[in-house]
């Protein structure tokens, strides 16, 4: 039986809300209609103001209180007061600072705004955390330097450590190179490989807290965050052990010269990729592999299938400095050698200007941008490179005797099948429309043969992939994170980068694994809604099975039995709600967020009859569209009073439900802020505005049977730095409402 609710109301005067509102008639208000008890300070976050809420706290049992003040995005320590349930209502930038003061509209619609709050405290119950015993192990997958990096980092940290690493050694990639860029100002000398990674070797190696496992394979890894249970295969014996979380490290694949038929791969044997000219460098042996005839003149092309759409669309970032390390290195061997480096354009991102400039001042390094016409092999098996375009402004012909392509890099969940939703059946919701990272036929090319984590989730065995094959989540604000909840890519599996970036790649993704255990320990939740202990309750005695939450979680979070009834995994959940608002049967809430806490602020919000004062209800995104209309406040730009703005989680989360409710109480317009979806989404949640904007299809179907118009209700993707388009936006929806004319339901 839930507690017995102690509600009250306290509301500030400062920063400018006295002078615009008229609090005192708010306080009567609200004693006088919903009989909870009204306090006004002077300033409400000073230490007068927060000590009186304090006493009353103590003094008088309150579980709930109402802070009608400054926005919910600001001061949040201040107005921490433990498990006391805490109701931000907005007043400052949502009124005050963006309506006319004393003004009859902004006095109404602060009154709504606070009545709103009151309802919401009262409804909301105390959440209970979801404990279990867990684990703070941390499993790293790849033992190459981003995962040999990842596993110091997490062991130094004082965390038990699991490295697994399917080749026989350690090293990755960088067992097989001679030289790796500089790692230290002023850039410009080359790192030996050897030396380098024979040292992160024997620190793990030597750490107690790693246990390191070779030559080995990952069975299955099933459960959630802090209890992942992993099965390993080594040596055709299976061991088993627990986790809380799990970093990806499982590196690049180059991607398949033979495809490059133009440039002569597979035609001439002097034609190789710049990862078989590493092996030559490793070894010492620059040869010509046509007769084993010693190299002297080299033609590096750049790029070699990037930047191309028919091959890899997007730019590696690292080949133009591996060509450059490379050509080098060339010189170091062979001072009488000659190399030419055709590029299309020379891109040394980060801190590599003094290492380019080092290249250009290279003596027999010849360094153009052109575009290569053709490559052809002579009667002496001298191959001839013709380049046109070039900054010289004429053509330009070599003889050489080795053309390296600098291939892309493609992470090494490139082809791998990934989530089901990805690839539907024809037609078949909820994704059909979307176009899949990786190509069906190059995706189900490895179902059932190859996996990296076996992952035992209801949507499929593998990280989800964005474009291009790569397991990111949210590029702008994330980037560590995965759309499976305790599990991060670093290095060059979610992006191209340099042995020097897959460090600090593995750093950020350690200091995540390691929030991740500490956080689930307490049965917290991750970024976005970090720290949130509420999660969703389901009443699975009224599930119809309808597999809408199962399929729309973007996390993974819902496993189904044979009937498809869902199988929460609490701890793998974001708290975003998507599942809340896919649900048609209303059986799933949170306990400070449900259908009848939402329905009946939107009953407290006042319904003028008149026909100039429509009411427009708008449900903002909490992560880009509400921080855009606090900006939008902040610089001082004014918006129409008819508006009810009312935070959620994620656009995701609305229910058809709750546009039903306002619409057939007399509200005359809905619109829906949400973060831009698309190929470039923006959604925190990943897909949650864009589930919405596909669920306006019901809302259709909902204004049908209520004979209203279409035109009632409208989303609007806002990220952000739109906060300058607010006034344009919100002033605009209420036009559009008024031509329409009054909802018809008005008064009943």
């Amino acid at each position: 039986m839930s507690e017995e609710k102690k509600v009250a109301v306290y509301i500030c005067k400062g920063c400018g809300i006295g002078d615009a509102i008229d609090v005192d008639k708010i306080k009567e208000v609200v004693e006088n209609e919903l009989k909870v008890p009204v306090k006004v300070h002077d300033h409400l976050c000073g230490s007068e103001g927060v000590n009186m809420i304090k006493n009353d706290i103590s003094g008088e049992g309150l579980n709930a209180v109402v802070i009608a003040a400054c926005s919910p995005r600001v001061k949040k320590e201040v107005f921490d007061f433990g498990d006391v349930f805490v109701e931000r209502v907005n007043l400052r930038e949502g009124v005050a600072w963006t309506h006319e003061p004393k003004d009859e509209n902004t006095q109404m619609m602060a009154e709504d705004y606070v009545k709103m709050g009151v309802v919401k405290a009262q409804k909301a119950e105390k959440p209970e955390p979801y404990k279990e015993e867990t684990s703070k192990d941390i499993l790293v997958v790849g033992g190459g330097v981003t995962g040999l990096t990842a596993a110091i980092e997490i062991a130094n940290a004082g965390y038990k450590v699991y490295l697994v690493e399917k080749e026989a050694e350690l090293g990755g990639w960088v067992k097989n190179f001679s030289k790796i860029l500089p790692g230290k100002y002023p850039y410009k000398e080359m790192v030996d490989a050897s030396a380098y990674l024979d040292e992160k070797i024997k620190e793990v190696e030597e750490n107690p807290n790693i246990t390191v496992y070779t030559s080995t394979i990952i069975k299955s890894i099933s459960g959630q965050p802090g209890m992942f249970d992993v099965v390993v295969s080594r040596n055709g014996s299976e061991e088993s052990f627990r986790v809380g979380a799990i970093v990806v490290a499982t590196g690049w694949k180059p991607y398949d010269a033979s495809k490059l038929e133009n440039l002569g791969y597979g035609k001439y044997a002097n034609v190789i990729t710049n990862v078989e000219l590493e092996k030559m460098l490793k070894e010492g042996n620059l040869v010509r592999p046509s007769d084993g005839k010693p190299v002297k003149n080299v033609a590096f092309i750049l790029c070699a299938g990037q930047r191309d759409a028919e091959h890899i669309p997007y730019c590696s970032t690292v080949c133009c400095l591996t060509s450059l390390k490379e050509a080098l290195c060339i010189r170091e061997m062979n001072k009488d050698a000659n190399v030419y480096v055709f590029y299309r354009d020379m891109r040394t991102v980060g801190i590599y200007e003094e290492f380019y400039k080092r290249a250009q001042d290279d003596e027999g390094i010849f360094l153009t941008k052109g575009t290569v016409k053709s490559i052809y092999e002579d009667e002496w098996g001298d191959l001839i490179v013709e380049v046109t375009d070039t900054l010289l402004g004429e053509d330009v012909k070599v003889r050489v005797d080795l053309v390296v392509l600098a291939t892309g890099m493609l992470s090494s969940m490139y082809g791998l099948y990934t989530t089901k939703e990805e690839y539907p059946e024809e037609g078949d919701p909820p994704y059909s429309h979307i176009k899949p990272a990786v190509p069906k036929e190059v995706a189900f090319e490895k179902k059932d043969k190859e996996w990296i984590l076996n992952l035992q989730y209801r949507q499929g065995p593998e990280l989800p992939t964005l474009r291009y094959g790569m397991p990111d989540s949210h590029y702008i604000c994330f980037p560590y994170e995965s759309r499976r909840t305790g599990i991060y890519a670093a290095g060059c599996v979610r992006a191209p980068m340099t042995v020097r970036d897959c460090e600090l790649d593995a750093r950020g993704a350690a200091l995540k694994a390691i929030q991740t255990v500490e956080l689930v320990a307490e049965g917290k939740t991750i970024f976005p809604r970090t720290g949130d202990i509420d999660y969703p309750n389901f009443f699975l005695q009224r599930c119809t099975q309808c597999k809408r939450c199962t399929e729309e979680c973007p996390f993974g979070s819902l496993d189904e039995d044979e009937k498809g009834t869902p199988k929460p995994n609490p701890l793998r959940c974001r708290r975003c709600g998507i599942c809340f608002g896919a649900c048609p049967e209303k059986i799933i809430s949170f306990k400070q967020y449900s259908v009848d806490m939402i329905s009946s602020m939107l009953k407290a919000v006042s319904v003028p009859n008149e026909e100039d004062k429509p009411r427009i209800i708008v449900f903002a995104c909490e992560n880009d569209a509400y921080p855009a209309i606090d900006m939008a406040a902040k610089n001082g730009l004014k918006f129409n009073p008819f508006v009810r703005i009312i935070p959620v989680r994620c656009l995701g989360s609305v229910n058809v439900v709750f546009i039903a409710d306002s619409l057939s109480r007399g509200i005359d317009g809905i619109l829906l802020l949400g973060c831009k979806f698309g190929e470039d989404y923006q959604c925190h949640f990943i897909r949650g505005s864009e589930l919405a904007n596909r669920r306006m299809d019901n809302v259709k179907e909902t204004l049908q049977r209520l004979f209203l118009e279409p035109e009632r209700v409208k989303l609007v993707e806002v990220e952000i730095s739109d906060w300058p388009k607010i006034p344009e936006i919100l002033d605009g929806f209420v036009e559009e409402i008024k031509k329409i004319g009054p909802n018809p339901y008005k008064g009943f």
